[in-house]
């Protein structure tokens, strides 16, 4: 069995160099057989035990025998205490999710103290088909169905190439001692079930199930890699700085599954990324939220962005001051005594300097604003000049206005207000700039 969990190393060059070996050790028969192996195959190990309490004394006495166990197989052995329960309480979660929480960030502290190459863990082919029928279960994509993979990050998993009668038999052969975790024997939870119950009635089906859920699994893995390629290619297509294409995406093999695929990495739900699939073609404007995003329906594109934090809405600016706002604009004040020459460029603006009321005043726009647009000589809503010029409701809310007094000037970058251009009885220009990193 070692040649074959050798073999299995390399195939997937799980341990590639001569550092140590971070190695889960709980005690039972998995982690026994795993520590004990790595040893005889000649790698530096370290054992790391969790004891989380949930046992009452079968929790420490499983912590004194992996200790004694240890050193006869001549490791370093490290431990450490947590207090599960409550951190499942303050975090919200299930007693297992919190376990598994607190045991990979303390291998992972350990990885990084030790420099060790990489953190293993004694999961096998029985638990990869346990695995599977969970997520299948739940309801899994791709990802689910492909089970576990023989390395993620720094953690590997050298075992998958067992079974684990594979694994009781080298104990048996070894004298190898080990501890038994009562609750294994309940069906309580899920995966016990799934074990205890589920698993054997499928074999009165078919004897060989875990194998041939084990390859349909390596199976899922080829597919993966080609899906992900797939979903890259189409986030070419329709993906342009934080925004979808909704055309393109309409065009797309399985659209529906391309946008959740997109924005997944957001934090959409699958639920809530139909939902948005849902709205493309409604009216634009709806909203749609992740933990940390926000998608806007606009008329042609699904846009994303972050969600804000609280940011100051309105800025005082003094004539004889560098102006600091999130627009970064700069301002310079010329006394006119021959001719002024003006850039057609948006992202500057020129006004008659004597017409202006400092501080003046950058802020966002309101409901109800108004200006006279450059050039024109009838007052026009922001709102109406907004919908005139195809603002999405993402540009609106990245607006910004200067304004002198209540009177608006100059919808920055966009366009100044006809009240206040320089004209031939004009002397003196406030002149305005965006600079150039935030064109």
């Amino acid at each position: 069995m070692k040649t074959t969990v050798q073999a299995y190393i390399e195939k997937h060059d799980l341990l590639p160099d001569n550092r140590p070996v971070i190695v889960g050790f709980s005690g039972g028969a998995d982690s026994v057989v795993l520590l004990d192996i790595l040893v005889r195959l000649g790698y530096s190990c370290i054992a790391a035990h969790c004891n989380f309490h949930l046992r009452g004394d079968e929790s420490d006495r499983d912590q004194v025998f992996a200790r004694e166990m240890a050193e006869t197989l001549q490791v370093l052995f490290l431990t450490t205490d947590f207090r599960t329960t409550d951190y499942a309480m303050e975090n919200h979660l299930s007693i297992e999710m919190a376990a598994r929480e607190l045991r990979y960030e303390w291998f992972e502290s350990l990885r990084k103290q030790y420099d060790a190459q990489a953190i293993a863990v004694a999961h096998h082919s029985d638990d990869n088909a346990e695995t599977v029928l969970l997520n299948l279960i739940r309801g899994t994509g791709v990802k689910g169905l492909r089970g576990m993979l023989p390395k993620h990050g720094s953690v590997i998993r050298p075992l998958l190439c067992l079974t684990r009668q594979d694994i009781m038999d080298w104990c048996k052969q070894q004298n190898l001692p080990y501890v038994t975790d009562q609750t294994n024997l309940s069906d309580e939870y899920r995966r016990n079930f799934i074990r205890l119950q589920v698993i054997p009635m499928l074999e009165r089906l078919n004897p060989s199930v875990k194998d041939s859920i084990n390859r349909t699994a390596e199976h899922m893995m080829d597919t993966e890699e080609i899906y992900n390629h797939v979903i890259e290619q189409m986030a070419y297509k329709v993906w342009d700085r934080g925004k979808i294409s909704i055309p393109s995406l309409l065009k797309c093999p399985a659209p529906a599954t391309i946008l959740y695929e997109l924005l997944k990495p957001y934090g959409f739900s699958r639920i809530v990324s139909r939902q948005i699939y849902d709205a493309i073609g409604k009216t634009s404007g709806k909203e749609f939220y992740s933990p940390t995003h926000r998608v806007i329906k606009d008329r042609s594109h699904l846009l994303l962005t972050p969600l804000k934090k609280e940011e100051k809405q309105i800025y005082l600016l003094e004539e004889n001051a560098i102006w600091e706002t999130p627009v970064e604009l700069s301002h310079a004040k010329t006394v006119i005594n021959t001719a002024f020459n003006i850039e057609k460029d948006r992202h500057i603006a020129y006004f008659d300097y004597n017409k202006l009321s400092f501080p003046l005043i950058l802020r966002r726009w309101q409901p109800g604003d108004w200006f006279i647009p450059f050039g024109m000589t009838g007052r026009k809503k922001l709102s109406d000049y907004f919908s005139d010029h195809k603002f999405s409701l993402f540009d609106k809310e990245n607006t910004w206005l200067l304004c002198s007094g209540e009177d608006i000037i100059w919808i920055v970058g966009e366009r100044t207000d006809n009240r206040f251009r320089i004209n031939n009885t004009t002397d003196c220009v406030l002149t305005v700039k965006i600079s150039d990193e935030k064109r």
